[in-house]
């Protein structure tokens, strides 16, 4: 039994759809294919039934491991959370307290993550940090360059 794991709507959209996609599409396909290169004669020297087969042991296993996330997956009400920590779903305005640089960023789960759209993973080095940290705190936090401090500047949703 895996941790429990958050999402917002959207995100438990997200992996239900591709779930979906995996048993619905691709599945047929990959057994339409191993029956298609079955047909074609001897299987030992059969290079499309091998990779077909391959395939199929692949997708299964991403389904097997779809479906275990789902099964632990909650959605999260966002609108039930406290913003004088930092929490998953939190919004964190952070300064460095070296540069005076800031940086915002959405606390999500790992299959959220996305650092280009400013979505940090509450399992990343950072992430980790901040979590439970009140405005004005200071979160020190090893990073693979050494450590860093961040001053908590400001908690949203």
């Amino acid at each position: 039994m895996g941790d429990v794991a958050y999402y917002t709507s959207e995100g438990m959209t997200k992996l239900r759809d591709e779930l979906s996609y995996l048993e619905n599409s691709e599945r047929p396909r990959v057994t339409q294919e191993i029956a298609d290169a079955r047909d074609k004669g001897d299987l030992s020297e059969n290079a499309e039934y091998h990779a077909a087969k391959e395939e199929q042991s692949l997708l299964e296993l991403k389904i097997a491991k779809l479906k275990q996330l789902l099964s632990t997956a909650r959605v999260i009400d966002e609108s039930q959370l406290d913003t004088s920590k930092v929490l998953i779903r939190s919004k964190v305005k952070i300064k460095n307290t070296i540069t005076s640089k800031e940086f915002s960023y959405l606390l999500v789960a790992d299959s959220e993550s996305d650092i280009k759209n400013s979505k940090l993973s509450v399992n990343s080095p950072i992430g980790k940090g901040l979590l439970g940290k009140e405005k004005g705190d200071i979160a020190e936090i090893s990073v693979p360059s050494g450590r860093m401090s961040f001053e908590i500047i400001e908690i949203s949703r």
